[in-house]
């Protein structure tokens, strides 16, 4: 009877942590390159009321263990990084990644550099292009990103190149923007703000910092990076669809084990009152 009102308050627990993921999906459906989330359960350690027994030759067959489960656990909560949808804004300095490469910003040129997919850049006063937290966009020099200011016109290219036209004449900038690759995207850490920021668990081989960006690959589908198209923006990749459904599915997990504890409870009353 206790036993199944603990596996009751894991399972509450659990599912009380997935509506939350679920509500953070949802309140960012339109959160330009938002990466969903996800809850992954597994089983806690179970008792051993007995073990087994191996078949004794042909006098006694063997005996299969008798365990009891003890609720639930949080394996994991997931950032899917799967592609979100594109966003055509014909806005030169809205950029998309067509691939699976991120964007790199810092802000005043220093470290930590963080990672993004939002690609809602724009050109401040001093000709830099910069996010909106006026964090600059990065070279694979490893260096802010500053238009010509006496340039008239600008565009980018597939690859990173900066385009700039300059006395009519359209000439490309000693700028590429880097485009950082990461083993395992899913180890970045969220650090608010559209932005991602390095672990050791996202890729060993590649700390992320200025140094690196002079390595940082530019934007090429044969790298894994994938393509720069301007004009664009990566929206969010969460499906309302799914996430009302795995919204029913987590309310009615709730409510059912809640239900575990309340019948719980009934038997402990009903032993108390034997001894009336």
């Amino acid at each position: 009877m206790l036993r199944s009102m603990y596996s009751g308050i894991s399972g509450m627990r659990g599912f009380q942590t997935k509506l939350d993921v679920i509500g953070n999906n949802i309140a960012n459906v339109n959160t330009a390159g938002f990466k969903k989330g996800r809850v992954m359960f597994q089983d806690i350690l179970s008792q051993t009321v007995s073990g087994e027994t191996a078949p004794a030759s042909t006098t006694q067959g063997g005996v299969n263990s008798k365990q009891i489960g003890l609720g639930v656990g949080t394996a994991a909560i997931d950032t899917v990084h799967t592609g979100g949808s594109a966003m055509t804004t014909n806005v030169p300095t809205d950029l998309r990644i067509d691939g699976n490469g991120f964007f790199a910003v810092t802000q005043a040129g220093a470290e930590p550099v963080f990672l993004t997919r939002a690609g809602n850049f724009y050109v401040d006063g001093d000709n830099y292009i910069v996010n909106p937290e006026g964090m600059y966009l990065m070279s694979t020099d490893g260096e802010p990103i500053q238009l010509d200011p006496t340039a008239t016109k600008f565009s980018i290219a597939q690859d990173g190149t900066v385009m700039q036209v300059i006395g009519g004449v359209a000439t490309p900038s000693t700028y590429k923007i880097a485009v950082v690759k990461v083993a395992n995207p899913a180890g970045l850490n969220k650090a608010g703000g559209n932005l991602y920021e390095y672990t050791l668990n996202a890729d060993l081989n590649n700390v992320v910092d200025i140094g690196f960006l002079s390595s940082a690959l530019p934007a090429d589908p044969a790298t894994g990076t994938g393509s720069i198209i301007s004009g664009q923006l990566e929206m969010s990749n969460v499906d309302l669809t799914e996430e009302f459904s795995e919204m029913i599915v987590s309310q009615r997990g709730f409510q059912a084990n809640s239900r575990i504890i309340t019948t719980s409870d009934e038997i402990l009353q009903e032993i108390v009152n034997l001894k009336r």
